[in-house]
């Protein structure tokens, strides 16, 4: 049994316990800073003592995060900015509400200009704390954008609210809101590698207008691809409903300039609503974010071009890059409306890997270089209303064996700026005399870098890849 000088120690131990948890809490209330306290009232508890849950996002949906944080707060809500040190950017909400060092005061809120469409943007919050209730609960929501030279790479949301049972609800509530009220959807986007201001992860990219009537190709062709990419979409809801797959992987070979780059451009021409990732070169490194994209806003095409340019590099994994891509097409479940349309000027790169996983690519389409037709539509095509007779363009068209569309256009030019130089119109003999000088063995190098396919390619001549060839972005 205890004594009375038992209980009397114990008593005063108590005592002391007491007092110096009243001490401690008198000193986290004098270290929560002014933000911190308006932080608290909004809360309705100490906020020094509730726990913060962040989310990351890529710092192309931040003008997502905003558009759906001001739907989800309301009228109602508070925005409020951090004024402080400029450590501010290197801490986190946690630090701002209780710092002993750094007395954080709400002042004026940091917006930045993101953009929302090609040539076009709007002002978001940077860096602001949001006050508002949602479903019933208070809320405190930190905003920030990426910001590389601080070390922070996605943007980020750090909310925080003294129910912890409704956070989750709230989460999910954001993501859709994201989706919802998303400014990528039915958009062309492209990615550039760097991860600095408003050209950061995903870049808006103008949709292309090229009608089927551009395109010069062998009969059947462009509709066989139409129908993959397209029409198969269309019927997504009925090929659902019998247990088919809408996941599909286009692949569009042949030698550079035969029209492979104009046919992913009337794609996208012909499907103005639809989500599009262009990806060229270097860029399909972001392939995972790009299929990412592709998932969420659906109906989706992603576009691979010059894919033998990077097929066996290595980037974030041991793998080639080739198997990257191969993965986030398996990434992708099989009800996925998203088309992967792909293109390569050397097809016995990607064959082997292609084989050793098959099913990924469901349509070969070879593109090759014009026949005897189809140069005679390429130059009359390129001819436009210049005063060229048919019989001098089906000669011209004859005699260029191995030439392409791109051959075709500098033919035309080169005619008329024959005839500008002696101060005439252009004719027949102008067409001839430029036919000639191309067709020269003196040009070899000049046709191929138009894309002839006569005495070797550029690639053989010229002892590097492709990347000379007509890019997505140049017409």
């Amino acid at each position: 049994m205890l004594g009375d000088d038992d209980r009397e120690l114990m008593r005063a131990v108590s005592d002391y316990l007491r007092h110096v948890n009243e001490l401690s809490a008198r000193e986290t209330l004098s270290q929560r800073t002014p933000l911190g306290d308006a932080i608290s009232d909004h809360l309705g508890v100490d906020a020094s003592q509730v726990s913060v849950q962040v989310e990351r996002i890529p710092d192309h949906r931040l003008v997502d995060a905003d558009l759906a944080l001001s739907a989800l707060s309301g009228s109602e809500s508070r925005l409020l900015g951090v004024t402080g040190p400029d450590q501010r950017h290197h801490q986190g909400l946690s630090e701002w509400v209780t710092n002993p060092y750094a007395p954080y005061v709400p002042g004026p809120v940091d917006y930045a200009e993101r953009a929302t469409g090609p040539g076009v943007t709007m002002r978001v919050v940077s860096l602001g704390v949001r006050l508002f209730t949602f479903d019933g609960t208070p809320f405190v929501v930190a905003q920030r954008a990426a910001a590389p030279e601080f070390g922070r790479q996605f943007a980020q949301l750090e909310v925080m609210s003294a129910n912890d049972a409704a956070v989750p609800a709230f989460f999910e509530a954001l993501r859709r809101a994201m989706i919802e009220h998303s400014v990528l959807r039915g958009q062309v986007l492209s990615f550039q590698p760097t991860e600095y201001g408003q050209d950061a992860g995903a870049t808006f990219v103008d949709r292309p207008q090229v009608s089927a009537d551009d395109i010069v190709l062998a009969d059947g062709v462009l509709e066989e691809i139409v129908h993959h990419v397209i029409d198969i979409g269309r019927s997504s809801q009925a090929l659902r409903d019998a247990g088919q797959h809408l996941k599909r992987g286009v692949l569009m070979y042949g030698p550079p300039g035969t029209g492979k780059t104009l046919t992913v451009r009337h794609l996208l021409t012909a499907t103005p609503d639809v989500t599009a990732v262009v990806l060229t070169g270097s860029s399909i490194r972001f392939v995972t974010a790009a299929a990412e994209i592709a998932r969420t806003f659906q109906p989706a095409i992603v576009v691979l071009e010059d894919i033998d340019l990077v097929a066996m590099e290595r980037h974030s994994s041991p793998q080639p890059l080739l198997f990257e891509v191969l993965d986030a097409l398996d990434g992708l479940g099989g009800d996925a409306d998203v088309a992967f349309v792909m293109t390569t000027n050397r097809v016995d790169v990607l064959e082997r890997a292609l084989a050793e996983r098959p099913g990924r690519v469901d349509l070969a389409v070879e593109i090759p270089l014009p026949a005897e037709e189809e140069r005679r539509r390429l130059f009359r095509r390129y001819a436009y209303d210049l005063p060229f007779s048919d019989e001098a363009l089906t000669a011209a068209a004859v005699r260029a064996e191995g030439s392409t569309g791109s051959f075709a256009k500098e033919l035309m030019r080169r005619a008329v700026l024959r005839a500008v130089g002696e101060g005439r119109k252009p004719d027949d003999a102008d067409l001839t005399a430029e036919l000639d000088r191309l067709l020269d063995s003196r040009q070899r190098l000049t046709r191929a870098m138009l894309g002839s396919g006569d005495g070797g390619s550029a690639d053989q001549l010229l002892h590097e890849d492709h990347s000379a060839s007509f890019g997505w972005f140049s017409g």
